[in-house]
């Protein structure tokens, strides 16, 4: 399927933030779709005054932007929690169908489906749950990449990526969970963390969309 300005929008939010930056090159990893599809798409926010566009910097969302996105990715990670909760389906499993509930969500739905799972917090990927009308503001934190070896951190959240899920889910890597840093290879190479007797390589790539805290 053929992302959608929603799918940049949610994007964006989710790997810059409100107040960071993302380079095209971050789009077209995160959705799969060449540079020159990005592109376009970026025009296309710019024009309807979603996103603002710097020169060698890249694109941030604009106020309205930013409202549109947190409305997309509230009714979305309401989903997620429905489906993990209650229908039992793994975190890795939520996105696909969360993605076409959000789109079918009104803004009463998804007061219910909140009123419902009694107003959670967080996704099943530690990200933000906006109350309505309320914008996504998540928490600033150090990616796990930004630490050296001996740091103790938590999982806190990850990006809501299938290809990274479906990943930490195979070397069995969860939110929440608490481990130190033993290696971090050289030229982007794996780190490695350790909880008790479990030992993971992560993937630099991996790593630089786990976001922690120091503990």
């Amino acid at each position: 399927m053929t992302p959608n300005r929603e799918d940049y929008l949610k994007l964006i939010l989710e790997l810059g933030d409100d107040q960071s930056k993302i380079n095209n090159k971050q789009i077209v990893s995160g959705l799969d779709v060449s540079a020159a599809s990005v592109s376009e798409m970026i025009n296309k926010l710019v024009k309807e005054n979603l996103v603002e566009h710097t020169p060698y910097q890249g694109v941030q969302l604009t106020d309205k932007g930013l409202e549109k996105a947190s409305s997309l990715v509230r009714r979305h990670r309401l989903w997620e929690v429905f489906l993990v909760e209650h229908l039992k389906y793994s975190w890795n499993e939520v996105h696909d169908d969360a993605e076409v509930l959000e789109h079918v969500t009104s803004e009463t739905l998804a007061h219910h489906l909140n009123e419902y799972l009694e107003h959670p917090k967080h996704c099943p990927h530690g990200g933000m749950i906006p109350k309505e009308n309320q914008l996504v503001h998540e928490k600033k934190r150090e990616k796990l990449t930004d630490y050296p070896v001996g740091t103790k951190v938590r999982i806190a959240r990850v990006l809501d990526e299938r290809e990274l899920l479906d990943y930490l889910v195979d070397i069995n890597v969860s939110i929440n969970e608490e481990y130190t840093i033993t290696d971090v290879a050289a030229y982007e190479g794996p780190i490695t963390i350790k909880m008790q007797a479990k030992s993971v390589q992560v993937s630099y790539k991996a790593a630089s969309t786990i976001f922690v805290d120091k503990i």
